[in-house]
């Protein structure tokens, strides 16, 4: 592959992780559960708004 294409795949697989990202944290608060993120250094769990919120 080329420079080129590996950049233009790479652009998509990062596309594809953000949209299952926001459909995860979406699901989330439809169903008024916690999302688990490491947070410098510990795990915690956090509501889906607060991570919406930061990402507007």
């Amino acid at each position: 592959m080329s420079d080129r294409e590996v950049f233009e795949m790479q652009k998509k697989i990062d596309k594809g992780i953000l949209l299952a990202q926001e459909r995860m944290l979406e699901r989330s608060r439809l169903f008024h559960s916690t999302v688990v993120v490491a947070r410098e250094g510990r795990v915690v769990e956090v509501r889906p708004e607060e991570l919406l919120a930061t990402r507007q």
